[in-house]
């Protein structure tokens, strides 16, 4: 495995990185969750990428019990904040203070962790003053509770406006996530050149297009066997 240093940080990541969006706590039992895990921890993947609304909550339940037991200063744990993950309260989504401290503490909780490595806004979020959201996500750094602030599907002015807020208020807004691949690549006229004046790498989510670059799916084909419909294996999402 190649390791990457992540922005203009000192942080450095597994070159693959493991995601669990619609896959843990929904399309995987529990026990392929585990394995899935452990086999990405043999093919020497340190860096775990989840965010507290997949499957609402349980993706990042099954990831820290999945990862239970690992040397914690070996790993780089990611999550995010922003979509509702509550009962559907005023305050139980968004980037305002009260939710973005609330999420921070019970992903901890569920990942079974004292920090994240990388904390993310999972969206921008218009109704709520940029100063505030980055305020709040400055009070987790120095607690101590998060080391490193990314964003995801920020466009090119929100990344900079969130960059400049961030050296204000020292401390490290250091990548981006968004969608990016062969078959879809709007990120290259405007994101990437302000991200690379900021110092921001690209933490990109569907590389291979959710599969299809893999070349598994044929036109007029019926997907392969080792596909399943609403239930995916193993060695389909590592």
């Amino acid at each position: 495995m190649e390791f990457r240093r992540l922005g203009r940080s000192g942080l450095s990541i597994s070159e693959i990185s493991y995601g669990n969006w619609i896959t843990h706590g929904s399309q995987v039992e529990e026990d392929q969750a585990h394995a899935c895990v452990k086999a990405a921890l043999d093919a020497g993947i340190t860096t775990f990428d989840t965010a507290d609304v997949y499957a609402n909550t349980r993706a990042e339940a099954v990831l820290g019990r999945a990862l239970a037991g690992q040397r914690r200063e070996s790993l780089e744990i990611f999550t995010k904040v922003y979509w509702p993950t509550g009962p559907g309260g005023p305050n139980d989504r968004g980037l305002g203070r009260k939710h973005i401290m609330e999420s921070a503490h019970a992903s901890l909780k569920r990942l079974q962790t004292d920090y994240v490595d990388l904390y993310q806004a999972h969206r921008f979020d218009k109704s709520v003053p940029l100063e505030e959201t980055m305020l709040a996500f400055a009070d987790l750094v120095r607690a101590g509770k998060v080391l490193y602030l990314g964003v995801s599907e920020w466009n090119a002015e929100q990344i900079t406006r969130g960059a400049e807020l961030a050296r204000e208020l020292n401390v490290p807004l250091i990548s981006n996530q968004p969608q990016y691949s062969m078959l879809w690549r709007v990120i290259e006229s405007q994101v990437v050149p302000a991200c690379e004046r900021e110092g921001i790498s690209q933490i990109v989510w569907s590389p291979i297009g959710q599969g299809v670059l893999t070349g598994k799916y044929l036109p007029g084909q019926a997907p392969p066997a080792s596909v399943q419909i609403g239930r995916a294996s193993c060695r389909e999402r590592v």
